[in-house]
């Protein structure tokens, strides 16, 4: 009786410690609002899942080819790089909200004076992640790149996500 007492208790604590072990936590940056994690936890026994490097669509068939003009400027890349993101989850069944980290590669853009268009990407950035709708905020890096295959394209993002 007295080990069949102890093996409850103990399972009982291993199930509670499992439940209260199960959630990704998100850090945000004291004294911020910025809308990235400063750090994600995820606790032992998550699946983890790599999406590749995603590339923006091409948005106007009647510009030249592989032109900026043809996929469209920062904003309008990052939106169709976050949709098709959107999209790759969906069909291993996750969302954006599972996503954890974020690898931004922006390339300077000729009409902002040859600078990578940040104000751009957040501007698309935003409508995806720290919303109403979808409050899960991922740790994420932005990097400026001298180039990606494709010439016209200014942004390439590659994404963590964790099965709940």
């Amino acid at each position: 009786m007295l080990v069949r007492t102890i093996l409850m208790l103990a399972f009982g604590l291993a199930l509670n410690g499992a439940a209260v072990a199960q959630d990704v936590i998100r850090h945000r940056t004291p004294g911020s609002n910025f809308p990235i994690a400063a750090a994600v936890e995820v606790p032992a026994g998550k699946t983890t899942v790599y999406l590749s490097g995603m590339v923006p669509r091409v948005t106007n068939e009647q510009a030249a080819r592989n032109t900026i003009a043809s996929f469209g400027d920062t904003k309008a890349q990052t939106v169709s790089v976050l949709q098709t993101i959107e999209q790759a989850l969906q069909r291993v069944n996750l969302s954006m909200k599972d996503v954890v980290k974020m690898q931004v590669f922006l390339v300077a853009d000729p009409a902002k004076e040859n600078r990578m268009d940040f104000a751009g990407f957040m501007e698309g950035y935003t409508q995806f992640f720290g919303t109403a709708e979808q409050p899960n905020l991922p740790s994420r890096s932005v990097m400026a790149v001298a180039g990606l295959v494709n010439p016209g394209w200014l942004v390439e993002i590659e994404v963590t996500a964790v099965r709940p």
